[in-house]
């Protein structure tokens, strides 16, 4: 087994010499944040966010690194390889702004990843020419007349001749003013239905007159630097060659390409909270000179547990962000689970991260200037992306309907996933979107736990308590899958629904703590010793059992020791706190 994973990991190196070289390439570019001097460090950013404008000079950087050639696949000329790259990529943006990052980039990659899925040749290559020359492309799906209820589009497009008429309306679509492109989701039969909903890729520089008129641009509370606008039409005509994809293929290109955006986004968002806890790190060390594992600073025992908890969350959240992303590749079919429970946690591992540094930062919490300042950003900013048709609902009402299912035919059952789901630098095969299901039936993952928790080794106590632990959660899932089938059993009863809803948090928690596992266990043979080390993965499992009310005795203090440790080491060596371990400036 070790002699494969060397080989595997050789014959992935070209690879993943070429993706460090550009995230440093990118890092070296946005330099230290912390310099007030710097003209794309958080002085900046914090001047731009205030007067509710784009970020130019962060824009005009990322045109002259051609960031829109890491949204373009290689076979249509650009460096898209795998979503892992692009999530790698993407993060070193996202840890400085997060409305950069969508307001720059991926709204853009969120409208093209439509029509790579389903876009005509020609419409491919148009798309793919217009991004690398430095366009930008814009995509309209939210319904805020029906709480983002996609499929209840007030826009609608018939027939006629050749073409189609549009009309009504989209009252917020990000980049709409400066797009060469408009991926645009519209209702094309009255009748209900999967059927009912098309895609269109219009050019709205051609969309003038009386016939489309853009709308006053908002400013929300998050995303200020973002460019949001409406659209409206009224018998719009437009050619039939914009049609993406089949007409009446609307619905199940959107439910594909949501398992994309929804695992890109929500991975990447992890960079945000990485400059959030090394924000927190940075205060704390300036106010009382750091912190010991056994105390010190102004509070030492509580600061040092808040700061460790806020990392051990954003481990066991990327763990799950790693997992869903390289799913993509190699358990496509299954990723519809995997990016909704992803995308599911995301506003509770932001809400408890934050919770935990507003310990250290105290009064500091509410500073919207200076270094402190892009802590409060972020905190106005990531919210925004668990919103809308992808948002927390959305997630909950794509793995519900599954889980009786899973229940009945793949928990407890299925085979564990290939080990290639959890190397972090692991190779991986072409997306195939055509590939990405609804709904299949099958969880890999959640075997994954049952398959390490039976194999953990080691008696000293942080292996006990991660076998403990391990073997506590196999029990959790297993009443999990109990009741999944006593509710089935019971019939379609109104007062079931809370539970099912309950059900869904314990399984999203138990999916992260088999990614957790997986990834440990992988890591046992590989570089990094604190990946090795079993004390992060029994703290992210320490933490799941305690959100799902599992009763767990305390960490051992070794374990606890290391993690403070290695939150201190990596400020000091200038890495990120996520599982990449990346280099990084300030």
């Amino acid at each position: 087994m070790v002699t494969s994973l060397l080989d595997d990991r050789a014959a992935a190196q070209p690879r993943e010499d070429a993706v460090r070289a550009r995230v440093a390439e990118l890092e070296a570019r946005f330099g230290d944040p912390t310099d007030p001097d710097n003209p794309v460090g958080y002085t900046a950013l914090l001047e731009a966010d205030r007067a509710a404008v784009p970020f130019a000079a962060g824009e005009a950087l990322l045109d002259d690194f051609r960031i829109a050639e890491e949204y373009v696949p290689r076979a249509l000329g650009g460096r898209l390889d795998g979503m892992d790259t692009l999530v790698r990529i993407m993060r070193p943006v996202f840890r400085r702004d997060v409305g950069l990052a969508m307001g720059h980039g991926m709204t853009t990659f969120m409208a093209a990843s439509d029509v790579w899925a389903a876009g005509s040749s020609r419409q491919r290559h148009w798309l793919a020419g217009l991004l690398r020359a430095g366009g930008k492309a814009a995509i309209a799906q939210h319904e805020t007349a029906h709480s983002n209820d996609f499929v209840r589009s007030q826009v609608t497009a018939r027939r006629s001749g050749g073409g189609y008429l549009i009309s009504g309306g989209k009252p917020m679509v990000n980049n709409l003013e400066r797009a060469g492109a408009l991926v645009l989701f519209c209702r094309t039969d009255p009748a209900p239905g999967s059927g009912s909903h098309s895609v269109l890729l219009l050019e709205p520089g051609q969309l003038t007159g009386a016939r489309a008129a853009v709308t006053a641009r908002r400013t929300p509370v998050g995303l200020r630097g973002c460019r949001f606008a409406g659209v409206e039409f009224d018998d719009c005509p437009v050619p039939g060659s914009a049609l993406l994809g089949p007409e009446g293929s609307g619905i199940r290109t959107a439910l594909r390409s949501f398992q994309i955006s929804r695992t890109v986004i929500a991975a990447t968002a992890v960079a945000a909270l990485d400059t959030s806890l090394r924000t927190a790190v940075r205060f704390d060390r300036e106010r009382s000179g750091g912190w010991q594992a056994g105390g010190g600073g102004r509070d030492g025992g509580r600061t040092g547990a808040a700061l460790t908890n806020a990392f051990v969350n954003l481990l066991l959240y990327d763990a799950l962000a790693v997992v869903a992303t390289r799913a993509l590749h190699l358990l496509p079919a299954e990723t519809s689970v995997y990016s909704a429970a992803l995308k599911y946690l995301l506003p509770r591992v932001l809400t408890e991260t934050m919770y935990d540094l507003s310990i250290v930062l105290g009064s500091g919490f509410y500073t919207r200037e200076g270094t402190l300042g892009i802590f409060q950003k972020h905190l106005r900013d990531v919210p925004v992306l668990s919103l809308g048709h992808a948002g927390t609902v959305a997630c909950q009402a794509t793995v519900i309907p599954q889980m009786p299912r899973l229940a009945r035919s793949s928990w407890f059952v299925e085979d564990e996933a290939p080990a290639g789901l959890f190397r972090l630098h692991g190779d991986l095969p072409p997306l195939r979107t055509e590939r990405l299901s609804l709904a299949c039936g099958r969880d890999s993952l959640s075997a994954t736990m049952l398959a390490v928790s039976a194999g953990i080794d080691g008696d000293g106590p942080v292996e006990r308590t991660l076998r403990t632990l391990a073997h506590q959660l196999v029990g959790e899932f297993r009443d999990v899958r109990g009741r999944v089938l006593a509710l089935e059993a019971a019939g379609a009863q109104a007062t079931a629904r809370p539970a099912k809803f309950a059900l869904m948090d314990r399984y999203a928690l138990l999916l992260a703590a088999a990614a957790v596992l997986g990834l440990w266990d992988q890591a046992r043979h590989g570089p990094d010793p604190f990946l090795a080390d079993p004390s992060w993965a029994a703290a992210a499992l320490h933490r799941i059992a305690r959100r799902l009310g599992t009763r767990v005795a305390d960490l051992p203090a070794e374990c606890e020791t290391r993690i403070r440790h290695e939150v201190q080491l990596r400020f000091s060596t200038q890495t990120s706190y996520d599982l990449y371990s990346t280099p990084i400036p300030g």
